[in-house]
């Protein structure tokens, strides 16, 4: 179909596409204008550089006060350092010197049989009370704040009332076990004892704390499989055994690795036990864990080259059981696997 084109005034036909007036909005040759174009950089400018301007105090809060002084003890560990004084290259020498030291070996089985009485307890209490709380109980709110008021508690105030609990002259479980026809224990100057007593403030402490987290997991649980089990005749203890264990399982891992951590820094509650000899973990160093040794050893003797490879030491051991927890979870994965 013919199309007609009517002529203007002038005589002169209408202005085409290629000749419109582009000065608004680009240059001559097609280019953004100057306020385009610093548009253009700064919305690129926050779309790539703008979260790294975000996350950058943490990185800078992490490298002052975490990477810093971790490099910074792992260069003291390699000198002979005293309080005042300066350094002399030493190399591993006081890593040798640790691993010929009765007081280093003896603070490492205190840290180890501290944490197992106290991590296994608690856990194991922990799990029961997250199971009676997962019921249909009347005042569960008022249950999950009262077990979680313990955490709560400052680590001072706590240690010192079971401190005098345990007090063997006057201490309420003394009383409590003469009534019953025991003699009374020496629960601050014997090995055994004073471990079992900090064990249980570090398990009072943190029972509450690990039951929630239980709990949280145990609310995740299909309840279809709990129907299932029950139509096959599972009872409660078996439901528990075979649905809600298996399906908390990376929680329990994550709560013993956690606990284990916990119990390899254990600082607070031997120290405020022992009183006036607590730093020394006892008169005979029965209670006295590698965070007391450290700080022994660090700022009482004034050895801050011994005090910062003990602090190393620890650290390794942290990573060692971090790895132990990733090994674990991915052979738990690959069986898990369709086919494995």
């Amino acid at each position: 179909m013919a199309t007609s084109v009517r002529a203007t005034s002038g005589g002169s036909a209408p202005p085409s596409a290629s000749t419109t007036d582009l000065s608004s909005g680009s240059g001559s040759h097609g280019r953004p204008s100057g306020r385009d174009g610093l548009r253009s950089t700064l919305y690129r400018l926050d779309l790539k550089a703008i979260p790294y301007v975000f996350v950058t105090p943490f990185f800078l809060t992490f490298a002052a006060f975490g990477l810093f002084p971790l490099i910074y003890t792992g260069w003291l560990s390699l000198h002979r350092v005293e309080l005042g004084g300066s350094a002399q290259w030493k190399g591993l020498e006081n890593y040798s010197s640790l691993a010929t030291s009765e007081f280093f070996w003896n603070a490492l089985a205190n840290t180890f049989t501290i944490g197992v009485l106290s991590t296994v307890p608690q856990l194991l209490m922990a799990l029961g009370l997250a199971h009676l709380l997962n019921y249909q109980l009347r005042g569960r709110g008022f249950f999950r704040v009262a077990v979680l008021a313990p955490y709560a508690t400052s680590i001072a105030a706590a240690t010192l009332v079971f401190a005098q609990l345990f007090n063997t002259d006057y201490g309420l479980i003394n009383t409590a076990l003469g009534w019953v026809g025991f003699d009374p224990v020496s629960w601050e100057s014997s090995k055994w004892p004073a471990q079992i007593a900090i064990s249980v403030i570090v398990t009072w402490r943190w029972t509450g704390y690990n039951a929630l987290i239980y709990l949280a997991a145990m609310q995740s649980v299909p309840q279809d499989l709990y129907e299932a089990a029950a139509l096959d005749g599972a009872s409660r203890w078996r439901q528990f055994l075979s649905v809600t264990i298996p399906s908390i399982r990376p929680t329990i891992l994550f709560t013993v690795i956690v606990s284990t951590i916990g119990a390899t820094q254990l600082f607070g509650e031997p120290m405020l036990f022992g009183g006036s000899v607590g730093i020394s973990g006892g008169s005979g160093n029965q209670f006295q864990t590698l965070s007391l040794l450290m700080y022994e050893k660090g700022w009482v003797t004034g050895s801050l080259g011994q005090a910062s490879a003990i602090a190393w030491v620890m650290l390794l051991l942290l990573l060692l059981i971090g790895g132990v927890q990733a090994l674990i979870t991915r052979t738990h994965r690959q069986r898990k696997k369709p086919g494995s």
